[in-house]
């Protein structure tokens, strides 16, 4: 099992999950996403728009991995997306961290276990074992926390459809909406657990999703914040 190193003592990480808030925050035009979304363009064409954080620490929920070459680590949370985005995985040039599966036999992916007696909030001895929390984006805060970020942002971590229904800035997923409303319920769990975890630890965690349904991290502005 791989052990996770203090990469980042002390510093600064950015987790991208795939909320569609991170359209507004960089103002990324409307066709541009239109292009996005309908396939013409993939998740590249907004690297450009998002070079304020082009020089952090990053990890990427998911699909976020697509944003550009300067993201630092891939994570993914199950081995549905390994199976379906196996080559662009190993094809990313950056850290390729995921929990342990039958389905994932591969050297250059570092592996995980799911914390059994701690599925909720944080395990901060990395002894290749993470909190799950019920969803990839919370377990990368996780992640952030045992490579040693003292100061870690979130961006599209939102928990909502926007006005047209779309809970990400892809379509990468497609799920009826009563299911995908029920999912984020359950994601939402863990995040209140989190921030009673690094209570009094010197951790700071910003939600820099204006509107995100996640309320016990402090919100502000990614602008604000990276100034």
């Amino acid at each position: 099992m791989w052990r996770v190193p203090e990469i980042w003592k002390d510093g600064t990480c950015v987790i991208i999950g795939g909320g569609t808030s991170l359209i507004d925050q960089f103002n990324i035009p409307a066709e541009v996403v239109e292009k996005v979304y309908t396939g013409v363009e993939d998740a590249s064409v907004y690297s450009p728009y998002l070079s304020l954080i082009h020089n952090q620490h990053v990890i990427a929920v998911n699909m976020s991995y697509q944003l550009g070459a300067w993201i630092d680590v891939l994570f993914f949370g199950d081995d549905g997306f390994w199976k379906t985005k196996h080559d662009e995985i190993i094809a990313f040039q950056g850290l390729r961290v995921s929990f342990e599966s039958e389905k994932i036999r591969d050297s250059r992916v570092k592996l995980l276990a799911r914390n059994s007696r701690k599925k909720q909030g944080i395990t901060f001895d990395p002894k290749g074992l993470l909190s799950w929390n019920f969803n990839s984006g919370a377990a990368e805060i996780n992640l952030a926390i045992q490579f040693g970020a003292k100061r870690i942002i979130l961006l599209g971590f939102d928990m909502y459809l926007d006005a047209s229904n779309n809970q990400h800035w892809h379509k990468v997923y497609t799920s009826p909406l009563n299911v995908i409303k029920e999912s984020m319920k359950k994601h939402l769990r863990g995040f209140p657990v989190i921030a009673k975890d690094i209570e009094g630890t010197g951790i700071e965690i910003i939600n820099c999703s204006p509107n995100s349904t996640i309320q016990c991290f402090r919100k502000a502005n990614i602008w604000e914040v990276l100034k």
